[in-house]
């Protein structure tokens, strides 16, 4: 068991007072002042050195066992030179220093082995037992040794009490560490997925206008030498084009978005109206009501059909596109087909096809690709728990 520092003090705060009553009796000639008074400090002395040394290092069991036979030694040496008889009260120290160094259970039997034998021994020799002073030193003494034990057990509990609370403030700094590393990780995370929304949403609207463009500007220059209308329509389209990427830039750059709610079957139809020509043809078949379906999975819906159709218009060479929007069954299913020449599993890969499945994989939907020399058909799906509860 753990010695409290306070132990220390007590032991020689009592040494001192009764040192302080020897040297006063002596000085009122109550005591003798010689020899035996120099021995009685010198005694007191090398009680109070041995509580600092103690304080000042760890005991052993053995070498605490030792120390208790030594105090009782040195004890019963001051109450022989005490010419009063006030050392006596030093014997109550016994009890509490054995609290510390042995234990509780041994320190109440030692106590009580102790009490027992004193009353036993005033009991048992009548000049004792008739002696006021000796039954009234006895009762005085059980009183300090109860006393000395009811202290050693609050010292006992504060010292437990102080350690739990050590405990809990280490763990709590630990669970404050954990946290904040927990926080950096959070953190970490959505400063990752943050810019991964970024590259999509670079990907599918200005990249998309700026493809567009790329291609309405490559019709111009070729339809310049045979119809010069087409070509100017051509230019019109591709100067839109990059003005409608230049809005989505400015529109990513605002800190609050006041757009109104997205609606699938207006931009649909734009998509259609921007990307239709005599030789690339895009028919849009659109069912259902899309006010039942929730904005991200429509905004993902939107992407889906604008990826497909740009990659149809660059790679597939494709002729004719049907996109086929429906909106009414559960799961929500947009499809889109072409007649181009297909690609071989695998050999497309790109920002646009994983940004299409990720965008997709946030609202819990698929996208089904399948591709052949006849064309290539994509099939993106939304469950029902991103549809709006129907009124019933």
């Amino acid at each position: 068991m753990i010695r409290p520092r306070a132990l220390t003090w007590v032991a020689c705060f009592l040494y001192a007072s009764v040192l302080l009553a020897g040297v006063a009796m002596a000085g009122m000639g109550v005591c003798p002042s010689d020899g035996r008074l120099l021995g009685f400090v010198g005694v007191l002395a090398a009680l109070c050195a041995l509580e600092l040394a103690e304080s000042r290092r760890t005991a052993t069991r053995v070498t605490a066992i030792a120390g208790l036979v030594a105090r009782a030694v040195l004890f019963a040496l001051a109450t022989a030179l005490d010419c009063q008889g006030n050392a006596k009260v030093l014997f109550a120290l016994l009890p509490l220093m054995v609290y510390f160094t042995l234990g509780r259970r041994t320190a109440f039997g030692f106590a009580a082995l102790g009490l027992i034998a004193l009353g036993a021994l005033v009991l048992a020799r009548p000049p004792l037992r008739h002696d006021p002073e000796s039954v009234s030193d006895l009762l005085m003494f059980a009183i300090g040794v109860v006393f000395a034990l009811a202290i050693a057990v609050i010292a006992e509990r504060e010292q437990a009490g102080r350690r739990r609370a050590e405990v809990l403030l280490t763990e709590l700094s630990d669970a404050h560490a954990r946290l904040r590393e927990y926080a950096d990780q959070a953190a970490s995370l959505a400063a990752v997925a943050e810019r991964r929304r970024m590259a999509r949403d670079i990907h599918d609207t200005v990249g998309h206008h700026l493809v567009v463009t790329a291609i309405q500007l490559e019709k111009s220059a070729a339809y310049r030498p045979l119809d010069p209308a087409i070509a100017d329509q051509a230019l019109t389209d591709g100067r839109d084009s990059a003005r409608l990427a230049l809005q989505e830039v400015r529109r990513a750059l605002e800190t609050v978005r006041n757009d109104p709610e997205f609606t699938l079957r207006t931009a649909l139809t734009a998509l259609v109206d921007r990307l239709d020509d005599p030789e690339f043809t895009v028919r849009l078949d659109l069912m259902g009501a899309e006010q039942r379906i929730r904005e991200p999975a429509r905004l993902a819906l939107y992407f889906a059909a604008q990826e497909a159709l740009t990659n149809a218009r660059r790679h597939s060479g494709a002729s004719a596109v049907t996109v086929r929007a429906d909106l009414a069954d559960s799961p929500v299913t947009l499809e889109i087909t072409d007649n181009g020449g297909g690609f071989a599993p695998g050999s497309i890969a790109g920002h646009g096809l994983a940004g299409m499945r990720e965008r997709l994989d946030l609202v819990g939907g698929t996208v089904e690709i399948t591709s052949g020399p006849t064309g290539t058909r994509v099939v993106a799906t939304v469950p029902e728990a991103m549809q709006l509860e129907s009124v019933r």
